[in-house]
């Protein structure tokens, strides 16, 4: 099975993850094949994200962190930051075509994209806390501008789940159309996009990276804190409750 399946649709390039067995969760292999792909796809008109099996992308994959190292640790935390950086460094417009649940760092994914189109049956949500993690890479920063500082943290420390319809009330998204009807309406935007001139497109892009660069450095700290916390009980807690499908048990606060 190849994890990232990477099509080019006419002045398109669609990126297309595929490991439906565990929902298109990535593990740091997948995470830097999804940004090779975006580094490579600078001479498509835009590009397209998507996942298959039915759902988009459930972040980073949990298998190993009810027994984590360190090491393991940084390299899907690095490779998590690469991925991301690889959307908004893209110079081409990077279009999230999203069916099924955007979860965790996949809802961080959904936020790093330029454009977002849903399917009906698309859920989105933060996984964080309730998995001993934080979501310090979009959901607790650039997220707030764009759908508001209180909204972003209840999304982000509540863990709550949102329809697709929410999602586009909230504004994480642009439209919702029906499931069969996903890939082609996400093909007419790439059609649109093909009409307009790329250089300027980019400039736009570029300038568009304003909040997105002032949060960047809280991207690095936070992900350094979650390093602290490798092998926290907190950690292991939420990975093994999570792997188990129960509730967690998290120790109260020191």
């Amino acid at each position: 099975m190849t994890d990232v399946e990477v099509e080019r649709r006419g002045s398109a390039v669609w990126i297309r993850l595929n490991r439906p067995e565990r929902r298109n969760a990535y593990d740091a292999p997948m995470a830097h094949a999804i940004a090779d792909a975006l580094e490579d796809a600078a001479a498509a008109r835009s590009v397209v994200i998507t996942g298959s099996g039915g759902s988009f992308c459930a972040g980073g994959a949990l298998t190993g962190l009810a027994q984590p190292t360190m090491e393991n640790m940084r390299g899907l935390y690095r490779a998590s930051l690469r991925l991301l950086d690889a959307v908004r460094q893209c110079p081409r417009p990077v279009i999230a075509a999203v069916g099924g649940a955007a979860a965790g760092g996949g809802n961080e994914l959904v936020v790093a994209c330029d454009l977002a189109v849903a399917a009906r049956s698309a859920t989105f949500g933060q996984t964080g806390p309730r998995v001993g993690s934080s979501p310090v890479m979009g959901a607790t920063n650039v997220l707030a501008t764009q759908i508001g500082e209180k909204r972003a943290k209840e999304m982000a420390m509540l863990c709550r789940r949102y329809s697709a319809e929410q999602a586009l009330g909230l504004g994480l998204v642009n439209e919702v159309v029906d499931d069969d009807a996903l890939e082609a309406r996400v093909a007419e935007v790439c059609a649109e996009i093909e009409a307009l001139s790329p250089r300027y497109l980019e400039i736009t892009k570029v300038s568009s990276n304003v909040w997105w660069n002032a949060a960047r450095d809280s991207f690095s700290t936070g992900l350094g804190m979650l390093v602290q916390a490798v092998g926290s009980p907190d950690m292991v807690e939420g990975a093994t409750a999570f792997l188990e499908k129960r509730r967690p048990r998290f120790p109260d606060p020191a």
